[in-house]
């Protein structure tokens, strides 16, 4: 059976926006994508209920050597199987072509690191300040111990041994485990700590605290770190993850123990933490380029 009117597109924005009742921004996406295809039968003289897998297969192969990712082409083809969902429930379908498709895969990219040049660079800045001893502690303390910005963030006074060099931290999944130290965050700890209570509320029990003498807020670290890493002119923008990165990695170089940092970095599965290996692969290929006679290039 044939959609009441000649354009079907339009027959199924009527349908997003009346009946599912969906945002505008949604529709333009379904909309967006389904034009990608209606060109693309255009070029091939079809209509789109004349379409078959193999046709779904050519446009997705088309689309991908122009550009479009692997990401990208998920979200095309899920739009996609609900515009021909949709025909098969008016009976303009016996069967929904592009059900079985998958898109191709983008390539992982690897999360970006800061070398221990780089790191000693960033660090390397007056701590006089208050403001300024704060934030010397908290990126020693995500560098020293690789945590994630939420386990920073919820630090408190207790979670810290400073004796022991230990510190508690809770992450997903509400799981505990606990951090070695590094003795330069543990000096710039104490050197916080001091100066803590200059600001904090007495009924604060987090370790950092922001000026009006509150928990610190996740966005604060966040633009903390950005404008230190301009002030230190560092190349791209620091962030949180990427001291947890450059931790697990430097960590991963000098042990080899892919076991240890999944341990410490409190991944559930091996194989999140096995994205390390490829960044260490990354660092073993550069010294053989540089050093290896043979692979050097004129």
């Amino acid at each position: 059976m044939l959609p009441d009117c000649t354009d079907p597109i339009q027959q199924f924005e009527q349908h997003l926006r009346s009946e599912r009742r969906l945002s505008t921004h949604t529709i333009k996406g379904y909309l967006r994508d389904l034009h990608k295809l209606d060109g693309w039968c255009e070029k091939q003289s079809l209509s789109l209920l004349q379409l078959d897998s193999q046709h779904i297969r050519s446009c997705l192969t088309t689309l991908h050597r122009k550009g479009l990712g692997g990401r990208s082409l998920d979200r095309w083809l899920a739009s996609l199987r609900t515009f021909f969902n949709y025909a098969l429930k008016q009976q303009w379908l016996k069967a929904n072509p592009a059900m079985a498709i998958s898109a191709p895969k983008s390539a992982k990219k690897l999360p970006k690191t800061l070398d221990t040049d780089q790191v000693a660079s960033y660090l390397a800045f007056s701590a006089e300040s208050w403001i300024d001893c704060r934030d010397l502690a908290i990126i020693e303390l995500f560098y020293s111990s690789g945590l994630r910005l939420s386990e920073l963030t919820a630090l408190n006074l207790g979670d810290i041994d400073l004796n022991d060099q230990l510190v508690t931290v809770t992450g997903k999944g509400n799981k505990s485990r606990q951090l070695p130290v590094g003795s330069h965050a543990i000096r710039a700890l104490k050197a916080w700590l001091t100066r803590r209570r200059e600001f904090a509320n007495n009924d604060t029990r987090a370790i950092f605290v922001s000026r009006q003498g509150k928990r610190i807020s996740t966005r604060t670290i966040q633009e903390r770190l950005r404008l230190i890493g301009l002030k230190q002119n560092m190349d791209g923008k620091i962030h949180p993850h990427m001291l947890r990165h450059s931790f697990a990695s430097h960590l991963l170089e000098s042990s080899g123990d892919l076991r240890a940092v999944q341990e410490l970095l409190g991944h559930a599965n091996l194989s999140t933490t096995q994205v390390y290996t490829h960044l260490d692969f990354q660092h073993l290929a550069k010294i053989y380029d540089q050093s290896h006679p043979r692979a050097q290039k004129k």
